[in-house]
């Protein structure tokens, strides 16, 4: 696992697998055929070497007698799939009103679809195995319950034209990304605006940015690039951040424009 956090936590889940199915009288191999699934991914799940699935911890819950107890567990399986990092910025989010990002080389995390997201993780170097991939996509997925969240928290994007021209992954899945931004755009809380590439006035230079501005007040910066990740708390810096995005949305075209715009990329992908 990539955390101690999450580390623990499936070791408490594999652990308390373990002791109900003994009290069942049960072995490895006789659980898993009960449940579907073979000696070795029990085995696997109760080392904490594998991730259960919210299917293997309802079924193991029936078979054992569980009463609930084992599949009550399957909210803090789902959060311990995800690398730490992606659950603190989940849980900002969370409890953002106002979410501003700029993106300059490639769509943003919560823009984008599965097929986009995979091919992103795919194409790393060094490369990711199939199981990091598969918890990496899942858990920017999840991140996006955010556009139906109630109340809706303003949420605006300015992405650099590059961003949605660039085929990564391929024509159709581009084309398909860009028919999703094209319906998150009609949400009326959400403002997506394009930076065309021949602007020759930019505030966006220093890269791309993340402000989320809390409940209680609280704005925050987030930046992240290549092997960092800094959340930006000081008052100074969050001030600079906030003036360069205001000047960055400035700069852009207006979301109506952005939407025509996109409209008209889709029709030539």
């Amino acid at each position: 696992m990539e955390d101690e956090e999450s580390a623990a936590v499936l070791r408490a889940v594999g652990r308390q697998i373990k002791l109900w199915r003994e009290a069942a009288g049960l072995k490895q191999a006789e659980l898993g055929a009960a449940i579907g699934y073979g000696e070795e991914q029990v085995s696997a799940v109760e080392r904490a070497r594998r991730i259960p699935s919210p299917g293997f911890l309802d079924k193991a819950d029936e078979v054992l007698g569980a009463s609930g107890k084992i599949a009550a567990m399957k909210k803090d399986v789902a959060e311990a799939r995800y690398p730490k990092k992606v659950r603190d910025l989940a849980k900002l989010e969370d409890e953002a009103v106002e979410l501003g990002v700029y993106g300059c080389h490639n769509l943003h995390g919560l823009l984008q679809t599965e097929e986009y997201a995979r091919a992103l993780y795919e194409m790393r170097r060094p490369s990711l195995t199939e199981d990091e991939i598969e918890r990496y996509v899942a858990a920017r997925l999840a991140r996006q319950e955010i556009f139906g969240r109630s109340p809706a928290p303003l949420l605006t994007f300015v992405q650099e034209e590059v961003t949605l021209t660039r085929p990564l992954g391929g024509r159709v899945v581009l084309r398909r990304q860009l028919e999703h931004i094209l319906e998150l755009g009609k949400l009326r809380h959400v403002a997506i605006q394009v930076m065309p590439t021949n602007r020759e006035d930019h505030a966006g230079m220093g890269g791309e940015l993340q402000l989320l501005k809390l409940k209680e007040g609280t704005t925050l910066g987030h930046w992240e690039a290549q092997l960092s990740n800094r959340l930006i708390s000081e008052p100074k810096e969050v001030q600079i951040l906030d003036m360069r995005y205001g000047m960055i949305r400035s700069q852009a075209l207006t979301p109506c424009e952005s939407l025509a715009f996109i409209e008209k990329l889709r029709g030539e992908t």
